[in-house]
């Protein structure tokens, strides 16, 4: 996120003009392939049909809030005659975009030529045809395919003049959130960049004559109809004759209770099924139901086939029924064409009304306009998660401030400190509700005025020097406080400043008023002047209705690994900046070597973190130079930070389950070590090593029967080009108890580098 380096300051206020910043959203990935399709066209239903047909007609749904727009004089075109079944209408019920009526008659219902009589006038001044206006609207639509038990694929899709500009596929849990790309089934890793490649630039026609990526065929065909259905919805004036996606639709409510699958024809609902939720958003397994789950699915499920989101609430079943309802209003949702949602689905962050002890964050996902799901955060001072070293009060109002926040469905619109707030944490309440209500502003479609948010937000440059509260109102600075960070990392009290500081205070405070990010250095305090400076950024950059390109908050990832350990970095980011940072070496076994690494990395590592520090963005850290005597370290850590920036990615640049590379994990009792090699963003081989208890490589000579065999197992199966044996859903093996025991070992190592690859 940048800010305007010229910013011109009033002397008590200024306006803001940071340049427009790219809004992009998140999301993660799904569930396990199943059996392909027997054709390359999306199904209109899955092959399994999840939710069973009502044995009678049962009455139509109620309409959405917002009704289709009547049908114009001139139908513009619904369907392309590529686009597979399952949306409104088949594609031969309307023209496509490219056959669109023109102003004047088409040339081709003119005579040809060689069959005019010799009077009529030639072809060649015949009128000529005006193409029609564009019949989509650009914007971004989200659209899913058809749900079925793992979930379902989805597509945000960013419509410019006709074609697909941008793309987000996505793959989704039970609870209807995009999963990590690698816990799905394998044969869809490749398949989200072959897609996307294949969509990107295209129209809808040529969108729905996409060929399928072999191995993930139904993945791929549910991309497709996603696609289709989010140019559906882009439709300037949408069908008369249909209301819904024909096709089986999820819908989950915001506390994750219940997954409703809605079947619906293209202007009623025809069947419901009503699926129970476990803690970890799965579906509880039907034999497993107890006997009230069990009796609150008989009872709710006819209402709701009944009346929809319109049901009430079915008496002895009241939070059951509040939440099924709140699930069937979300496939609902799902299903309907023209969703008016006046929201963007997808990640948001920012930040409650700041003050001098810290800040309130929260993380959200947005669907359908409703929160379904959220992390809050109490920030310190230095703007870092406290996590549990937060107040007590503040810990302890965390969870029940999240599930009230849940099960409002999304920000509290009359908040009530006494009323709402948790007790003994009512500021911290007040601030995450106020957080929340600011991530939904950035989710708008259409966007408030003004590039700021109203109020007081802070401010501290990546090193942690200066602190800054910054009055925003109407785009505008209108006062400013600043704080300096003492040797200890605590801010220095105003009284306690000394003559000096004081007199810096007031210069630095008073130059940042009237100009800005472009405040010249105060001689002799350079570095000072420049976290000022940083410090006011970060503030504005925390106040910006525009979402970020990367998350905040601690990532972890490693450099390449060799035989005698790898590299780690631990990577704070605040608005895309590097906020604090730790860089390790650790051995075979995965411990912090410390002291026990080579003396030459022990060197580099204070020098690389205090570069890496000063470097502050993903760029900057790529152009530091290594440390000489550990240049290998140097460029090991250099690539964690960067692979740390890859897992911070609001929207991943190129969606793989790993990054490629060499990766190490060991076993939970540090007995064996796996070496994995990633090519494709695929893991392609794998050498095993044993250690002993100093975390050191045994050789074969001190080496089982067991561990021999399990070893010559795993990288005998190694080809070095396509997935590795073990390299999905590893399992124990073993052609006896002692291969067995070694192999649980092994998989626990493998599954720890996978991990550790992990993107």
């Amino acid at each position: 996120m940048t800010i305007s380096a010229a910013l011109l300051l009033a002397p008590l206020s200024y306006t803001i003009n940071a340049p427009a910043l790219k809004l992009t959203v998140d999301a993660v990935s799904a569930a396990s392939e199943e059996a392909p399709a027997a054709t390359a066209k999306p199904a209109a239903k899955p092959t399994a049909k999840p939710t069973p047909k009502a044995t009678a007609k049962p009455k139509p749904t109620a309409k959405p809030t917002a009704k289709p727009t009547p049908k114009a004089t001139a139908k513009p075109a619904a369907k392309p005659a590529a686009t597979p079944k399952a949306t409104a209408k088949p594609a031969a019920t309307a023209k496509p975009a490219a056959t669109a009526k023109a102003t004047a008659k088409p040339a081709a219902t003119a005579k040809p030529a060689a069959t005019a009589k010799a009077t009529a006038k030639p072809v060649a001044t015949a009128k000529p045809v005006t193409v029609k206006e564009n019949v989509y609207k650009d914007g971004v639509y989200v659209a899913y395919g058809n749900a079925y038990s793992k979930g379902t694929e989805g597509a945000k899709v960013t419509i410019k003049d006709g074609k697909i500009a941008d793309i987000e596929l996505m793959r989704t849990s039970p609870k209807l959130i995009d999963r990590n790309v690698r816990d799905n089934y394998s044969g869809v890793w490749v398949a989200y960049g072959l897609m996307k490649d294949k969509l990107l630039g295209k129209t809808r026609n040529g969108a729905a004559a996409v060929d399928a990526v072999s191995g993930a065929t139904r993945t791929s065909n549910g991309w497709k109809l996603s696609v289709d259905r989010a140019f559906e919805r882009a439709l300037k004036v949408k069908p008369a004759d249909a209301t819904y996606f024909a096709g089986d639709h999820m819908g989950i409510d915001p506390e994750g209770k219940y997954a409703v699958f809605a079947t619906f024809d293209e202007n009623s609902l025809t069947a419901v099924k009503l699926y129970p939720l476990t803690a970890a958003g799965d579906f509880v397994d039907e034999k497993n139901y107890t006997a009230e789950q069990t009796a609150a699915i008989a009872a709710i499920t006819p209402a709701l086939l009944a009346k929809g989101s319109s049901a009430q609430a079915v008496p002895g079943f009241e939070v059951e029924s509040r939440a099924a309802i709140n699930a069937f209003w979300d496939a609902e949702q799902n299903a309907v064409i023209n969703n008016t949602s006046a929201y963007i689905d997808g990640f948001y962050s920012s930040y409650g009304t700041a003050r001098s002890v810290g800040v309130e964050r929260a993380d959200i996902i947005i669907r359908n306009g409703k929160l379904v799901d959220v992390k809050l955060y109490r920030l310190g001072t230095n703007l870092i998660d406290r996590g549990a070293t937060a107040y007590a009060e503040v810990v302890k109002a965390n969870a029940p401030m999240t599930a009230k926040l849940l099960a409002n469905g999304s920000y509290i619109a009359n908040y009530d400190e006494k009323v709402d707030g948790i007790s003994g944490a009512t500021e911290s309440s007040h601030g995450w509700n106020q957080a929340v209500e600011r991530a939904f502003e950035k989710a708008l479609k259409v966007p408030t005025e003004g590039q700021y948010f109203d109020g007081k937000f802070a401010g501290v440059d990546n090193q942690s020097k200066i602190m800054l509260l910054a009055d925003i109102e109407a785009d505008k600075v209108t006062g400013l406080t600043l704080s300096l960070f003492g040797t200890d990392g605590k801010l220095i009290a105003d009284a306690k400043l000394t003559a000096e500081q004081k007199t810096l205070v007031d210069q630095l405070k008073a130059g940042l008023l009237d100009k800005g990010v472009a405040l010249a250095d105060v001689t002799g305090q350079e570095a000072l002047t420049a976290a000022a400076r940083a410090a006011l950024a970060d503030a504005l950059a925390n106040a910006s209705k525009v979402q970020g390109e990367y998350k905040d908050g601690t990532f972890t990832a490693y450099g390449d690994a060799y035989d005698k350990g790898t590299n780690k970095a631990d990577v704070t980011l605040r608005n895309g900046k590097i906020v604090n940072v730790v860089l390790s070496r650790v051995g075979m076994n995965m411990v912090d070597l410390g002291k026990a690494a080579y003396a030459e990395v022990q060197k580099a590592i204070p020098q690389l973190t205090a570069s890496f520090l000063a470097a502050g963005t993903r760029e900057g850290v790529q152009e530091v130079d290594a440390v000489s005597g550990a240049t290998s370290s140097s460029n090991a850590l250099k690539a964690a930070v960067d692979r740390a920036y890859g897992k911070a990615e609001v929207e991943e640049a190129h969606k793989a389950a790993y990054f490629n590379g060499i990766f190490i994990g060991a076993s939970t009792d540090k007995s064996v070590n796996v070496m994995v090699t990633v090519k494709n963003n695929v893991p392609v081989a794998m050498l095993v090593y044993y250690l002993d208890a100093n975390g050191k490589v045994k050789t074969p000579e001190y080496l089982t029967a067991a561990q021999l065999a399990v070893k010559s197992e795993i990288e005998s199966t190694s080809t070095g080009n396509s997935l590795h044996k073990y390299g999905y859903k590893a399992a124990a093996f073993g052609a006896n108890e002692a291969e067995k025991a070694v192999s649980a070992k092994v998989v626990e190592a493998i599954k720890a580098a996978l991990e550790t690859a992990g993107k």
